[in-house]
């Protein structure tokens, strides 16, 4: 009895409980592992995908993730749900059958009465205390249970003290000299220190990256049509100079890091967008004469200065902080935070998004009239003169930009900015055409001639105004070329457009005497255009004799005759014709071989 009593009180339950409860968990761990394998590896896939695929595809793909990432998710919370079942029930699925065992060894021994009450009291607070357990595994259950629905209808919501604020998959930018690779990490973020750990996953052998410890500046999403992955944003840290590009494992977990890191939308339109802030006014003039003095103390002998293009995001940050209404132009140049490309591209910038041009709609015609003339002289004054018609903020300003680019062109040899080179940028920029045509492309090489000029002989045009500046200069008499009147195909009567028939053009078109020159060339008639010449006194060729006995047939055109007179009209020239050799046509056309 003693012996089957241990088998059935006390190897049989461990035996059961070894068998249900562990190695229920141990399929859940294996399921667990196996949804988790096949998740990541079709998450990798995904990411992989380009953007240029097509939308079906990509949503296809979406869906797919989002049914993988589902079935890992119930996997893993119903193999937490059975670890922390097993972790509970084992305190007294163990204990009671070890109770039993002993109860039935104390009842069946020949023990003393003796020893039976001193294990009495120790019997019964053993059955307080599992009576206990088992209620609280039958509350903590319930807690667990409405956790889990907690957590299937908003993941990601609880935060566990101490926990960083987010974590997961992140995919970094590498740029190596051979070109550039995706290298995944596994990120954590802490909001309150804005500190960012990044722990490499898959690390090669021998490599020396390890984890790196990095401190947020600015995190803002990426265009979506300036990269070919998806879900990319940047971040900025103290550590590494530039931007870090980072790519989340799907739309909403991107959304989860930008909202931790506070991150920023890209800003898609022009920063300045009130109408008295693109006019030129005293806010105006300060940025440039600060822009003018950062460039000329620590960028004039820079290679390529204005020439060099300027991150968009850092103009844009700029412009946003020097316009803003709160405090106006209060913003250091000087400073190490605004670098020279910065500066140059917000000037340009600034100038090409103004209402009017710096120098005005107005005098755009003139101007660039004045740049196309081939006498230098008159080039010069008239330019001369169209600036002092400016408006006096447009001349102080357009003089402040002048004498600064003729600075920077006193250093050519360091920074390769002629005065022709200046033109080609400044041109558009000061003297923009106030509609977008095709003529006003062509005036371009017109513009940057016109600021060429101002910077060629700065000195000479700002030493004063000209003596008569309402008034600029006559251009000199142009040399008109000798053309030739093009031949037209006239519907007049052939009475007011006498011609010889069979002779060419030349030879119907000779003096008043009716002797006529011929200039043939073999046997064709050669139609030449006759050179333009003042009107001779009226005069007619001689009409042939056969037109001349039959007036009917040169009185009108076809349109003023009757049916009969066209038809004798059509057959006389027909018959014409085939007596010269020649194409003769009713209506009055000049005759030409049609050979």
């Amino acid at each position: 009895m003693m012996v089957q009593n241990a088998s059935d009180l006390l190897i049989k339950p461990l035996e059961n409980f070894r068998k249900e409860q562990i190695g229920f968990t141990k399929e859940r761990k294996k399921k667990f592992e196996k949804d988790g394998e096949k998740f990541y590896s079709m998450l990798d896939r995904h990411l992989h995908l380009s953007s240029k695929k097509k939308e079906s595809q990509l949503q296809e793909a979406d869906l797919q993730v989002d049914k993988e990432r589902h079935n890992f998710f119930e996997s893993s919370l119903e193999y937490v749900y059975q670890i922390q079942e097993v972790q509970e029930s084992k305190k007294f699925s163990i204990v009671e059958p070890v109770l039993a065992f002993l109860h039935s060894l104390f009842t069946y021994n020949n023990l003393t009465v003796e020893l039976t009450q001193d294990f009495l009291p120790y019997k019964q607070q053993l059955q307080l205390s599992l009576q206990n357990t088992r209620n609280h595994f039958s509350s903590t259950r319930e807690e667990l249970e409405d956790l889990k629905k907690r957590m299937k209808e908003a993941p990601l919501t609880c935060k566990l003290p101490g926990q960083p604020t987010i974590e997961g998959y992140l995919y970094t930018q590498e740029k190596w000299a051979l070109g550039i690779s995706w290298v995944k990490y596994y990120c954590q973020y802490e909001k309150e220190a804005k500190t960012l750990r990044m722990t490499p996953i898959d690390q090669k052998p021998g490599a020396k990256q390890g984890t790196l410890d990095l401190t947020l500046k600015s995190c803002v999403r990426r265009k979506t049509d300036s990269i070919d992955k998806r879900f990319c944003f940047d971040i900025e840290t103290n550590e590494r100079s530039g931007t870090i590009t980072l790519q989340a494992l799907s739309e909403a977990n991107r959304r989860l890091w930008m909202e931790a890191m506070d991150g920023k939308e890209p800003i898609y339109h022009s920063p300045i967008t009130k109408q008295e802030e693109m006019e030129l006014n005293e806010v105006g003039f300060k940025f440039v004469r600060k822009c003018i003095n950062a460039v000329e103390t620590k960028g004039i002998t820079t290679e390529g200065v204005y020439r060099t293009v300027g991150s968009n995001i850092q103009v844009q940050k700029l412009l946003n902080a020097f316009f803003d209404p709160k405090c106006p132009g209060d913003v250091d140049l000087q400073s190490g935070d605004w670098d020279i490309k910065t500066i140059t591209s917000s000037l340009k910038f600034y100038l090409r998004n103004l209402s009017e041009p710096v120098m005005t709609y107005k005098l755009h015609k003139e101007l660039v009239l004045a740049a196309k003339s081939e006498n230098l002289d008159y080039r010069l004054g008239a330019i001369h003169a169209l600036v002092y018609k400016l408006p006096d903020k447009n001349r102080e300003m357009l003089e402040l930009l002048i004498q600064h680019l003729v600075n920077v062109c006193e250093h050519s040899r360091e920074n390769l900015m002629s005065p022709s080179n200046m033109g080609v940028i400044f041109g558009p920029t000061l003297m923009r055409a106030q509609e977008d045509t095709v003529a006003a492309m062509m005036n371009i090489k017109f513009q940057n001639i016109v600021v060429e000029i101002l910077i060629e002989h700065f000195g000479k045009i700002y030493s004063g105004p000209p003596e008569d500046p309402t008034a600029p200069p006559v251009p000199p008499p142009r040399v008109a070329a000798r053309r030739h009147k093009p031949i037209t195909i006239s519907k007049r009567p052939l009475r007011e457009r006498p011609v010889f028939f069979g002779a060419s053009v030349e030879e119907s078109a000779g003096d008043c005497d009716g002797v006529p020159k011929p200039r043939s060339h073999g046997d064709k008639p050669v139609i030449t255009r006759p050179p333009v010449r003042p009107p001779d006194p009226p005069c007619r060729a001689p009409v042939p004799p056969k037109l001349e006995q039959r007036p009917d047939l040169i009185a009108g055109t076809a349109e003023e005759m009757p049916s009969s007179v066209v038809a004798s009209r059509t057959k006389f020239f027909e018959t014409a014709s085939r007596r010269t050799g020649r194409s003769s046509s009713p209506q009055g056309r000049i005759p030409v071989d049609e050979s």
